[in-house]
């Protein structure tokens, strides 16, 4: 078998097309086919500089508006799609692992919490906009080796609704959402403000988990560093227990002593704290008893009256705090969640982490499975990815043309636009409108769907 073959072979594996128990040309296809295949720690080219855009002059128009009803040059963008970049949701997927394992549901929800924190922490640093997903635009994600296959679809353009869904190869959960971030300009800042649903099902536990996420805010757009902070209050909730899981992920503040910082608490259907979560969504999770974090935050705060009658002000809220990436770890604390390091050449390629440099891969074998709507086949995407600038803002405009036509072409015939895999329906967890999965896409069935590439 030739090192082609090979890779195609185990990419039809690991996309779920055949079982681990498959035969192929007389050989048993098993799962020691993965140690061959090594997903990409590198993206072709590095990212351009942004250093000659004068980013003011785009935006000077735009204060206090939406910025998805407003055509953005290809220089603000990363080379991943908005349906890839909520892939990395599944970055830490061994904490959703954890949680179908543990018997007690307070630590199950421990495991969930850092989970939903893990969920954002891709977003360091990451500064660049992914690409808005076109009308019927899909990804899809399977990794045998960390049991789990995930399909998403672009559902709506106006309001821009991302929908997906993902589910254990072996049933233990079902994880799933529609996202619709709203994104505002003002002046200095671009703030996305959550919108949509979060559902975790633990099917062993018969558990139904439900979550939006924080704020995030871009600093400093137009003027100096830019920087990233999250804030607001995430309830998770567990619908079969009744236990809660309250984060606040803090704002910036004065001093920038609370940036990155998440702080909450358990507590069970009789409303009682049964543990505390502390930590930074860049970093780490701790978790611990509420009497040991009390007495711990008592002594902290006496010394830290101390340090403030020396402390100077803060000349500009938008300025980069001095941060210091490392959490003071109270004694008797469990360890829920640690984020793995980037690749030392993550700050030329966009800030990736080496799972989102994997995304967009298109190996050998990919373009007879994918479906033709697959993120992977966009070409202003990946023009940009290989350093081609001009070639991917003239694919991008391409692309936008073809869409607005399309849609007009619709609204002369009073035709609908139909979505393929997922539906609008109710969550019937939060009774909230919601997109879900309708099934069918692994089957690869991929007839009639739209041209939009």
């Amino acid at each position: 078998m030739t090192n082609e073959s090979t890779e195609s072979m185990v990419y039809f594996l690991s996309s779920g097309v055949l079982s681990p128990s498959a035969k192929v040309s007389g050989l048993s296809v098993t799962l020691s086919f993965l140690h061959f295949f090594h997903f990409r720690t590198s993206l072709p080219v590095p990212m351009f500089s942004r250093n000659t855009i004068s980013v003011w002059s785009i935006l000077k128009k735009c204060i206090g508006l939406e910025l998805s009803k407003i055509t953005m040059p290809i220089v603000f963008n990363e080379p991943l799609s908005f349906l890839q970049r909520i892939t990395e949701y599944m970055e830490h997927i061994y904490l959703i692992n954890r949680a179908c394992s543990l018997p007690d549901s307070i630590e199950r929800m421990k495991a969930v919490a850092a989970f939903a924190v893990s969920a954002v922490a891709s977003q360091w640093d990451r500064t660049g906009k992914p690409f808005n997903p076109l009308l019927g635009e899909t990804y899809e994600l399977t990794r045998e080796e960390h049991g789990f296959r995930l399909v998403s679809e672009q559902v709506s353009h106006h309001p821009p609704i991302s929908a997906f869904h993902a589910e254990s190869l072996v049933g233990d959960f079902v994880f799933h959402g529609s996202i619709y971030p709203k994104l505002k300009f003002w002046g200095k800042s671009v703030e996305a403000e959550p919108k949509g649903t979060i559902t975790l099902e633990l099917l062993k536990h018969n558990e139904a988990y439900t979550w939006s996420n924080p704020y995030c805010c871009v600093h400093n757009i137009i003027l100096g560093k830019l920087w990233i902070e999250q804030y607001g209050t995430v309830e998770i909730v567990n619908h079969s227990t009744g236990d809660k899981c309250v984060l606040n992920f803090k704002p910036c503040g004065m001093f920038g002593k609370e940036l990155h910082k998440v702080e909450g608490y358990i507590q069970d259907k009789s409303k009682k704290k049964c543990c505390i979560i502390y930590g930074k969504w860049t970093e780490c999770m701790w978790s611990v008893d509420p009497q040991s974090y009390e007495a711990h935050k008592k002594s902290e705060k006496k010394g830290e009256n101390r340090k403030q009658k020396q402390a100077g002000q803060n000349d500009d809220a938008d300025d980069m705090p001095e941060v210091q990436e490392t959490v003071c770890v109270v004694p008797g604390s469990t360890l829920l969640w640690r984020i793995d390091s980037r690749p030392a050449h993550s700050a030329t390629m966009y800030n990736f982490t080496n799972f989102a440099m994997s995304l967009n891969e298109l190996e050998p074998g990919m373009e007879a499975i994918l479906a033709p709507t697959d993120c992977r086949f966009r070409p202003d995407i990946r023009a940009m990815e290989n350093g081609r600038m001009d070639d991917a803002s003239r694919e991008k405009e391409r692309l936008e043309e073809k869409q607005r036509a399309a849609r007009k072409d619709r609204s002369k015939s009073d035709k609908e636009w139909s979505t393929r895999w997922f539906g609008n329906g109710t969550n019937p967890y939060t009774g909230l409108q919601d997109w879900l999965y309708t099934g069918g896409y692994f089957d690869r069935h991929y007839q009639d769907l739209p041209d939009i590439y």
